[in-house]
């Protein structure tokens, strides 16, 4: 049957993703490796190291953690496959509805699971602090940071993660010039880092009482969350603190007083701050959270020795730079110039739909 002979090609177009999601797993190495820390395990001095028995029994919690999903797909694929050969012998036209809304749901598993393996990063399971710059186009690049914070935001209430407003500064007409914000679950950071970059917008400006069209740019920082576990060291001879009056969005009052905390490293120039806190000092506990997770991201990023060695560094936000572009006119498309990886349906993009996005982008950098 036709219907049939469609989703079995379908199918068989998943075995590269299959096969990829092996090759990122090993689960060969995985049973290894789960059959030697189990034989330590009944050491009678295996419990005399406390430290060390602990790390043994995590470690094997994540193999077979990690084993039992990749299992778990591979059986989801190969029943799928098996339904599908089983329903068109049959020419069991009344099951298709169904068995295409089991398949649509083995790919996205298959596709869940893809990226999850990607992520094996040092600081990928960790929260991100995003933080959105307007670039060139003036009340029309600030529009377009509030469309992207609305997307990031609309992304997280997709895959229930918690999301925080922590600074923002007004445009002059309207959006923001500037907006931060903290995404928390796991492996948000693993998820986002590869959306930082200069994206750009082509639309009809509602601005422009002509109606002509206009370019925008943004810039998106992502920042792994550090927490006390990792050890940062900031003088606080190099940090200089002004405080302010926090205001909602829109211009709107928060409180009378100056609770809102802004920290300059005075040796990079590299400026943060928060405003959404209930008090000055949680304001500024947040406010240095955020600085050292740019200056460790900034130090392993450049392979640096120390903190001290950062300098300051702004990269235009405008043309030539950009890592991907929304087209809403003349056409609607949605294209990542990193991995050509493009989209048509731009609605579903701006409502937070970026997997494809995160996913296309984990698999270009993890080639080998």
């Amino acid at each position: 049957m036709v219907e049939y002979d469609e989703l079995r090609l379908r199918c068989r177009a998943l075995k590269p993703k299959l096969s990829r999601l092996e090759a990122v797993v090993a689960p060969e190495y995985l049973r290894e490796k789960i059959y030697e820390l189990e034989i330590e395990t009944n050491r009678q001095d295996f419990w005399d190291d406390k430290e060390r028995s602990q790390k043994v029994l995590q470690g094997i919690s994540s193999y077979k953690d990690k084993l039992k999903k990749y299992d778990a797909v591979c059986s989801l694929y190969r029943n799928m496959s098996e339904l599908i050969d089983l329903a068109n012998e049959a020419r069991d036209l009344d099951s298709y509805n169904e068995i295409l809304s089991e398949f649509n749901k083995t790919e996205q598993v298959l596709d869940s699971q893809l990226i999850e393996a990607l992520l094996t990063g040092e600081y990928d399971s960790r929260n991100a602090i995003v933080t959105l710059h307007s670039g060139a186009g003036g009340t029309e690049a600030q529009d377009w940071v509030a469309m992207l914070y609305r997307m990031y935001s609309k992304w997280a209430e997709r895959r229930k993660f918690s999301f925080k407003l922590l600074d923002f500064l007004d445009g002059e007409e309207a959006g923001f010039k500037s907006v931060s914000f903290l995404v928390s679950g796991s492996n948000v950071y693993g998820y986002l880092k590869g959306e930082a970059g200069v994206h750009r917008l082509v639309r009809i400006s509602p601005f422009d009482a002509s109606g002509r069209r206009h370019t925008s740019f943004a810039s998106v920082e992502v920042i792994p969350e550090i927490d006390d576990t990792i050890e940062v060291n900031v003088s606080p001879d190099d940090v200089k603190m002004d405080v302010f009056r926090a205001s909602g969005a829109g211009g709107q009052h928060i409180n009378k007083t100056s609770s809102a905390v802004r920290l300059t490293h005075l040796p990079t120039g590299i400026v943060v701050a928060c405003q959404n806190e209930r008090s000055q000092h949680q304001n500024r506990e947040m406010a240095m959270r955020m600085l050292k997770s740019r200056l460790l991201e900034i130090k392993e990023k450049e392979h640096l020795e120390k903190i001290e060695d950062i300098k300051g560094e702004q990269k235009d936000i405008a043309w030539g730079s950009q890592i991907r572009s929304y087209v809403f006119m003349p056409y609607t498309m949605v294209k990542d110039h990193r991995t050509n990886f493009e989209v048509g349906n731009i609605d579903s993009v701006m409502n937070g739909d970026i997997d494809g996005f995160i996913g296309a982008y984990l698999q270009h950098v993890n080639k080998k």
